[in-house]
């Protein structure tokens, strides 16, 4: 996708193509957390003492990355919202200029804390065993940072898919911003179709690639439960992903 040109980005069956690439990387960084324990020390405060930072050993690897990410412009792309917004310095390289594809919103859409919140306390019980591994907790922690990347890409995403649905129908989507019908707004954009096509497709992502082919009868192989994977999709991603959605719609027209 060409955040340079905007008729690509904002091209529905390109961001659903975009989408269903996620859903790999999804998988795929689920299944790398799912190999270690669920390690709760990594998730609280001052469990993992550090030296000037308050929070928990997975929030300073998470909030370090960004640092570092964010001098290379990663956060200046429009796909990218990032957890800790108020510690991100300013990008050592040049800026970039990207076209208006989006519309400004007062408050910046950022779900983040949300998606951190389900992700420790329903998604994580779902695929890792309970315990602690204190020998694994830099691994842990790391791929717990490449799952929520990645979520929320995933359901920022939704900004984009909401501006598709507003281009390509104005007038209802004007009335119904107009009328601050946010019911009428979420019924607009949902397609029970594409939503059982999802979860059915994510089922057989999950069900290949979370076991061993060689092993395929051993349950040990199974290396993530393919229902987790899911169920999180259903309860969790894709309901966020409306009230981005939402959100993003109730604000189109502000600038107008």
């Amino acid at each position: 996708m060409d955040f340079q040109d905007p008729t690509t980005v904002l091209d529905l069956s390109k961001i659903r193509r975009s989408l269903i690439r996620m859903e790999d990387t999804i998988v795929f960084a689920l299944i790398e957390r799912a190999q270690f324990r669920r390690q709760p020390s990594i998730y609280t405060p001052g469990a993992v003492p550090i030296p000037g930072f308050d929070g928990s050993f997975m929030d300073w690897i998470l909030r370090e990355e960004e640092i570092v990410h964010a001098k290379v412009r990663r956060y200046e792309s429009p796909d990218e919202i990032p957890f800790f917004p108020d510690a991100l310095p300013q990008p050592i390289l040049p800026p970039l200029e990207y076209p208006v594809i989006l519309r400004p919103h007062p408050n910046k859409i950022n779900i983040n804390d949300k998606i951190k919140e389900f992700y420790i306390d329903k998604i994580l019980p779902s695929i890792c065993k309970d315990g602690e591994q204190k020998d694994s907790m830099g691994s842990s922690a790391l791929c717990d940072v490449e799952c929520l990347r990645s979520i929320s890409r995933r359901i920022h995403f939704g900004r984009f898919v909401a501006e598709s649905k507003f281009l390509s129908e104005t007038a209802k989507m004007t009335a119904l911003i107009q009328a601050r019908d946010t019911d009428g707004i979420e019924a607009a954009i949902t397609n029970a179709a594409v939503e059982a096509a999802v979860l059915e497709r994510l089922r057989k992502k999950a069900e290949a690639y979370g076991v061993d082919p060689d092993l395929a009868q051993v349950e040990e192989a199974k290396k993530l439960e393919a229902e987790a994977a899911v169920a999180m999709y259903r309860d969790w991603v894709i309901p966020l992903t409306k009230v981005v959605e939402v959100e993003y719609l109730l604000h189109r027209l502000d600038a107008e």
